[in-house]
């Protein structure tokens, strides 16, 4: 078992850690060194037992953690397996976090804003910035997003589809996570939202309207579209929120 502050140098902990920080701090070193490479199999919970001279609970606790965080993958029955750190990775061990968050009075609509001052960032940039090909995907979106209007199950797919373009935009693998995380975060919000063709050509045409403004390198007119469509949209289902 982990004991006093002198029975740590061995292993390198740090003064104080608990016995599972000191276990994941390590374990965390070795992926990010590579020297537990993506894919790679966890030691198994009698070696990290034996390794770190842990009680078979530290062990679970630190493997826990390390789960918690993104850096490997459990199942029931299997060892765990490594995965490599991502921004995927980082933005979905805040899940849980932000998941209370929302929770709690103001939570969704401060969420929210965060999205809308960050994609209205987004359309300037690709009004000033974005490339043919750039263009060439926000248009097939759009036309995805045009097709699928009758359908508002297809018509949610291709509206986040059409935003994710955005955040694709600036070539940033940090942009496209924080998509991806603020769509995990708010789908359970969004699933109660009331859909009909109706509001689908709507939410259509103000994409339609923020593209032609990109494509008209005008940052300025882009921004107030996305402003203007996200702040109708918050309108809109501000209402099925139990707290706004």
């Amino acid at each position: 078992m982990l004991g006093k502050v002198d029975d740590l140098d061995e292993h390198g902990f740090e003064p104080g850690s608990r016995a599972a920080d000191a276990v994941v701090s390590q374990l965390e070193a070795r992926i990010g060194s590579g020297q537990l490479p993506d894919g790679s199999f966890l030691p198994a919970e009698r070696d990290l037992m034996a390794e770190f001279g842990v009680s078979r609970t530290v062990a679970r606790e630190a493997v826990a953690r390390l789960a918690g965080r993104g850096l490997i993958e459990t199942r029931p029955r299997f060892r765990p397996v490594v995965r490599r750190p991502d921004y995927d990775a980082a933005l979905s061990a805040l899940g849980g976090v932000v998941a209370q968050l929302l929770g709690q009075a103001g939570g969704v609509k401060n969420l929210y804003d965060t999205r809308v001052f960050l994609e209205a960032a987004l359309v300037r940039h690709a009004a000033l910035y974005a490339r043919k090909h750039d263009i060439d995907k926000l248009r097939l979106a759009l036309a995805a997003n045009e097709a699928a209007i009758g359908n508002s199950a297809a018509f949610y797919l291709t509206d986040m589809a059409f935003h994710a373009a955005l955040y694709e935009l600036p070539n940033n693998p940090v942009m496209p996570a924080i998509h991806r995380a603020f769509t995990a975060w708010l789908r359970p919000h969004w699933e109660r939202m009331p859909r009909a063709p109706e509001r689908n050509r709507v939410n259509y045409l103000s994409h339609r309207t923020i593209c032609q403004a990109i494509v008209e390198r005008d940052p300025d007119a882009a921004e107030q579209a996305l402003r203007g469509h996200l702040g109708a949209a918050w309108e809109y289902v501000r209402g099925t929120f139990e707290t706004t």
